[in-house]
């Protein structure tokens, strides 16, 4: 009999999620030492004066902010480069995860985060900005590789029952990761002086870790079976997944999954972006990562601590951490309902309370200068709207590309979607304080108006996928087509990709 969750799944689902973890962490670490990383860039360019930090009470200052253009320019590229090696890397997801395997893939990207933890931890002894920067974009290559290695090994191990479930953990362990660089770079703990370069070397520490645990992992059954026809091992990593049990339907579906890759042939990227087969899918897929990004959740973060200090919160810092606290439960709250709610239903409901939450921050924002109380509703808008975008938007993007395409396109749609995410978070990372600059407290109206529409994009376009199979998903899709007329000119590009693929 099938045990659906046994203990060596919940292993190798743990071990994926570190890469997450990481990936996490690696986003939040950056932001708590920033005027501590920035004065020693600047005595590393020798533009820092030590007699007026000396006269200002040393080097704990609050209100030192070194202005050298050499200063800022590296600090931002020290930001933005992250983002940067994740779209480069994002388009060889595809490669790694089909040429290596999904265990051998995660192990060999390890290399990149260890090494970039390692720069970054020895950044004292040689020049800091330099190592940094190179540490921030090695990290950045690893976690473009990740963000899309992990969900793809998480949805092709996970029980068709649970795999909303398993999915949404991939998000769970990005805001664990955020919280955890977030508590220990406050400044009594490794966001100091002293320490600053440990707080950024320990992004490497998960990688060592989860290198240990893949040994034990076992291979994707889908991989092993679809992608290189080995049918006794396909059936060892189930039983070892899923219990001792008859293996004959989980492999009668795997079977007619690779007849269709058969039929489909290996997807490249360039391929995928010409296909109209898959131009529903694709574009559902682009939408729901979009959404992700241009709902304003990374504005959220960067307004965050000034509206804190307009409510009279005394120290900004903590507040910030609460979000995190938030960001943790209610991404566990999605854990439990994306299940039973529904993937569609979440991201709308998601979306819809985000568009009601910024409309509320605007209004907020607006007018807390003439009534005090206003400061009050911007902060219940942004617990608010953080909630709302791990109920849904945040983490089912990220799994629900695994959900809606085949084995063939698979890889190359998921190095799609996460490079789609990655340059998004850089555009809204660079731009948005220009537009906060140019449009004020009304910026979020912006951010209204773009959920609005994903709102709208998602409860006509997406379909559930809750309880379905990869094949029952598809099938989704080609009935929205309308496939049996186009039946002909389906199979005609079909094997025309195929026998391009052969040549």
């Amino acid at each position: 009999m099938e045990k659906q969750l046994t203990g060596t799944l919940a292993l190798a689902v743990f071990t994926a999620a570190l890469g997450s973890l990481q990936m996490g962490y690696s986003l939040g670490v950056i932001n708590a030492p920033q005027k501590v990383i920035e004065r020693h860039y600047a005595r590393s360019l020798g533009v820092y004066n030590e007699e007026l930090a000396r006269s200002e009470g040393g080097n704990t200052t609050e209100h030192e902010e070194p202005t050298d253009a050499s200063v800022v320019m590296y600090w931002s590229l020290s930001v933005a480069i992250f983002s940067i090696g994740g779209m480069v890397s994002s388009f060889l997801v595809s490669f790694v995860s089909d040429i290596r395997g999904r265990i051998k893939g995660m192990l060999f990207i390890n290399v990149l985060a260890i090494t970039a933890g390692l720069l970054m931890g020895l950044a004292k002894m040689g020049t800091p900005y330099l190592m940094v920067i190179a540490g921030r974009a090695i990290m950045g290559l690893y976690c473009g590789l990740s963000s899309g290695l992990v969900p793809l090994y998480i949805g092709e191990i996970s029980p068709v029952k649970y795999r909303g479930a398993m999915g949404a953990l991939h998000q769970l362990a990005i805001v664990i990761g955020i919280l955890i660089s977030q508590v220990i770079g406050l400044d009594f703990l490794l966001g100091n002086d002293d320490m600053w370069h440990v707080l950024l070397g320990l992004s490497g520490a998960p990688a060592i870790l989860q290198s240990l645990l893949l040994l034990v992992c076992p291979e994707s059954p889908r991989y092993l079976y679809i992608k290189l026809g080995k049918v006794e091992e396909a059936c060892k990593s189930l039983k070892r997944l899923k219990g001792d049990y008859d293996t004959s339907k989980d492999i009668a579906e795997m079977q007619a999954e690779k007849e269709e890759a058969m039929n489909e042939a290996q997807m490249s990227i360039l391929r995928l972006l010409r296909s109209s087969v898959y131009r529903q899918q694709l574009f559902v897929a682009l939408m729901m990562h979009l959404s992700q990004q241009f709902s304003g959740i990374n504005a959220i973060f960067y307004y965050s601590t000034s509206i804190f200090q307009t409510a009279g919160v005394g120290q900004p810092v903590y507040a910030t951490i609460g979000m995190g606290v938030i960001n943790i439960i209610f991404t566990l709250v999605s854990v439990v309902l994306v299940d039973r709610a529904g993937r569609r239903t979440l991201t709308v409901v998601g979306l819809g309370g985000m568009c009601c939450c910024a409309v509320a921050m605007t209004v907020g924002m607006a007018f807390q200068d003439v009534y005090t109380w206003m400061s009050y509703l911007s902060m219940a808008a942004i617990f608010l709207f953080v909630s709302f975008f791990e109920i849904g938007p945040g983490p089912i993007p990220w799994f629900i590309v695994a959900e809606i395409f085949s084995q063939g396109p698979r890889p190359a749609a998921i190095a799609l979607a996460g490079f789609c995410n990655w340059t998004c978070n850089f555009i809204v990372g660079m731009f948005f304080p220009y537009l906060e600059g140019l449009c004020g407290s009304y910026v979020f109206v912006i951010f209204a108006v773009l959920l609005f529409g994903f709102t709208v994009f998602t409860y006509l376009r997406v379909p559930e996928t809750k309880g379905k199979t990869f094949e029952e998903i598809a099938a989704v899709f080609h009935r929205k087509r309308g496939a049996p007329p186009s039946k002909p000119q389906e199979e005609a590009e079909m094997v025309q990709l195929k026998s391009s693929t052969e040549a």
